[in-house]
Formats: C-alpha cells, structure tokens, sequence
C-alpha cells in the first residue's frame, strides 16, 4: 500500500500532473489545427479528434524539447519529487545531440503520459463518487448515462463496486507511470561520457584546489608556529642573561605572527571568494623579497643557519620565474619548519642555480640560454634520542606538500638520514617559467 499511495508515490503523481500541465499548449494548438483541417468544427466535441491531436502534439513536444534548458530543469524536477538518486542524473544543459535527443525522449514521455494520467485524475475521481453514492442518492439512480450497467434497469448496488474499481485502477495506473519515468530518467536523463569526463575534470580541479589552499596553510601557519614556539623558548631562557636577546626574538615573533596573518588572510580570500587575485591580497612571498627575512626570523630564535646562495647567471633571485621563486620559498620555509620541529642546529642551507641535467636539459633550445635548475639543500643534525621533539619520518603533510609543489614545476624532492645528518634536497626546472 505505500508504494501505491505512500509519500514518494504521491509526489510522482505530482510530477506526472505537472507534466500533463505542460502538454496543454501543445495539445490545444494541436486542436486547433485539427479543427481546422476537419472543416471548421470543435475537435473537444469529438473523442477521435481529440486523440489525434493528442497524438499530433508529441513530435512537437519532441522537436521543441532539443533546444532550451530542458534537460535541467527535468533533473530538478526528477531529483525532488521522483525520488531517483542525484548521482544517477546529469547536471547542466545537455551539450552533444546525442544528450539533446535523450532529453527529448524524456520530455516526450513525461508530458505524454502526464497528460494521460492528469485526465484520469480529473475524469475519475467525480465519476467513480457518483457511482459509489448511487445506493444511497434516489435521484442518481434516474439519471441515464448511456450505458445499461449504470442505467435505472442496473441493480443500484453494482455502481459502487465499478466506483471503487475505477479509483483503484487509477491508483495503480498513476504508480505504474510514476515507477516507469523514475525507472527510465537514469537513462535518459543519466550522464554521458562527456558529462561524466567533465565532472571528474572539475572534481580534480576541485581537488587540486584545496590541495594547494591546504599546502599555503601547513606552510604558512606550520612555519610559524614552529618558528614562535622556538623564539618564544629561547626568550624566556636568555630573559635574565641577554636582554638584548630577547628584545630581538620578541620583534621576530611580532614580525613572524604578522606576516603570517596576512598569509592567512590571502589564503582565507581565496576560500572565500575563488580569486587569486584579490587587489587587497597579501603577495605571496617569493626568494627575491622574503628570504632574508625567513632567515633572520629562524635565526632569532636561536638556530644557527648558514646560508649559501649562488644565483648564477641569473644575477639575483628576482631573475628567477616568479613561479619559480614563489614554490622555492615555500620548500625552504617547510625545510626550516621541518628542523625546527624534529632536529637541531646549526643548519646548513645551499641554494643555487645550476646547468640542467636530465629532461630539463633535453628540452632546452638553442635560443634559451637562461639557467635551468634550481637546487636547494638543506641539512641538519637530527635531534638527540633523549630529546622529546617528535622524530621524522620522511612523509609528513609539509614534505609531501614540499614534493607536490617541486612536481608542479617537472621538479623534485628528497628527504631523508643521509650519514649523520637529515638532508632535504628539491631541484625545480627553470626553463619554460613565466617571470
């Protein structure tokens, strides 16, 4: 009984109505025709001309079914009162004739048996009442209707029983059309390949983009709290020896935590808006502007770092391709981050622009004589096994954020023991960057 007049079948019956709603201007234009072709007359008068103005509409429906946002607005209407999977329906206007013909198939069938089943439902209900109140009502039992069973000579107690079976064979005809489109919208209105291959192109681009909102905010936010946390520790030890000390790791901690509130901030624009290039956006830090700082900040808080940086060729880092610089400071701010947090000083850091090897150099042209490799090394000692810093492990949220960034370019990163020490080596291609 509730598949036949439960919730979900009742609004099937909805959508059935609604289609036989839609299929009205296209059958009274369809009447029209017809009367005129018949001579003049009123094809409503007339059963047989009804139908064939029933029957002529549906290619009408079809052919103005190929054009216009059909196919959208029959998911809406499928996914709400159907009851049929979002997943199994296609989203957006259908694109290849080959979609556009499918939603015309189902446009057909929606308003052809809605306009079947919203008559029935005018049409029956009144006749099947009158029947069922025949017994009961002395003047309906005068009333001749044509036909002898439900004519005075009937027996008045027959009327009733072909009432309740008229409703009853509403009833089901209206779930049997309900079942049968939800049954049929999957395949005509189901995705196609193309459907299919665009949504998973936008679900990866999806993917990529919170894979990277996901790396500036491991990177910035990570960064600094591992850089405060340090500052904040060696202040308070050197608080009564060195003053001096303490004023500068306070000034880098106030530096560190507003700079990375501004990272934040850009990072949280984009979230919000989906625009990398918000006019009032922090720029993202690059080799060229903010390395020095990111190593007087690290620094400051009591880590010795050497740095050895050779540009090469390019003279300074703001020859580099911006992207280039952008993705180089990020893996050596995760390089610090990473020995801050799981081992100690001194760190050695060596960046340089080198000739390139490998593909980079198979790809370079006669004509491209910019320099095609940057390499950036980075070691450390790890921490003492008494220490209770957390140890590495060689595939943490910031390395492989660090790797994905290097693949981006064509590059590469490797990090793990290497003697005595921790290395973290990334090499990234030059060659094709846009400055």
């Amino acid at each position: 009984m509730n598949r036949l007049l439960g919730a979900r079948a009742r609004w099937r019956w909805v959508h059935q109505i609604l289609g036989g709603a839609l299929l009205m201007p296209y059958f009274l234009l369809m009447q029209v025709v017809v009367g005129v072709v018949a001579g003049g007359v009123n094809a409503l008068d007339s059963a047989p001309l009804s139908l064939l103005a029933y029957a002529l509409c549906l290619p009408l429906v079809a052919a103005t079914a190929l054009f216009g946002p059909v196919r959208p607005m029959s998911v809406a209407a499928v996914r709400a009162m159907c009851g049929v999977p979002g997943e199994a329906l296609a989203d957006g206007p259908a694109t290849s004739w080959a979609a556009r013909g499918r939603a015309s198939a189902w446009w057909t069938l929606h308003l052809g048996t809605g306009a079947l089943i919203s008559g029935m439902t005018l049409a029956v209900p009144p006749m099947a009442v009158a029947l069922i109140a025949v017994p009961f009502v002395g003047r309906l039992r005068d009333v001749r209707l044509g036909y002898g069973w439900f004519s005075t000579d009937a027996t008045p107690y027959a009327a009733p029983l072909v009432g309740i079976g008229l409703l009853a064979g509403l009833v089901l005809c209206a779930a049997g059309a309900g079942w049968l489109l939800a049954r049929t919208a999957p395949v005509l209105l189901g995705p196609t390949p193309a459907d299919r291959l665009a949504a998973a192109e936008e679900r990866a681009s999806d993917l990529a983009v919170r894979n990277r909102l996901a790396r500036e905010l491991h990177d910035a936010v990570g960064h600094a709290l591992s850089a405060v946390t340090l500052q904040a520790a060696a202040a308070r030890r050197m608080l009564e020896r060195d003053p001096e000390f303490v004023r500068e790791a306070l000034a880098a901690i106030e530096d560190t935590t507003r700079r990375t509130v501004g990272e934040l901030d850009a990072v949280l624009g984009l979230l919000r808006d989906g625009d990398p290039a918000r006019p009032d956006a922090a720029p993202a830090p690059t080799l060229a502007t903010d390395l020095d700082g990111l190593l007087a900040r690290t620094r400051a808080g009591g880590t010795t770092v050497t740095a050895h940086q050779d540009p090469g060729p390019v003279g300074d880092w703001a020859g580099l391709p911006a992207i280039a610089s952008r993705e180089a400071y990020r893996i050596v701010q995760e390089g610090l981050s990473n020995a801050l947090r799981h081992g100690t000083g001194p760190v050695d850091l060596r960046i340089r622009v080198r000739a390139g090897s490998g593909t980079a150099a198979a790809t370079a042209t006669a004509q491209d004589t910019a320099p095609r490799e940057l390499e950036i090394t980075m070691t450390n000692p790890p921490a003492a096994p008494d220490d209770d810093r957390e140890p590495r492990s060689g595939g943490g949220r910031g390395l492989r954020g660090a790797a994905e960034r290097a693949a981006l370019l064509g590059g590469s990163v490797e990090a793990g023991p290497r003697g005595d020490r921790w290395r973290l080596r990334a090499v990234l291609p030059l060659a094709g960057g846009d400055r």
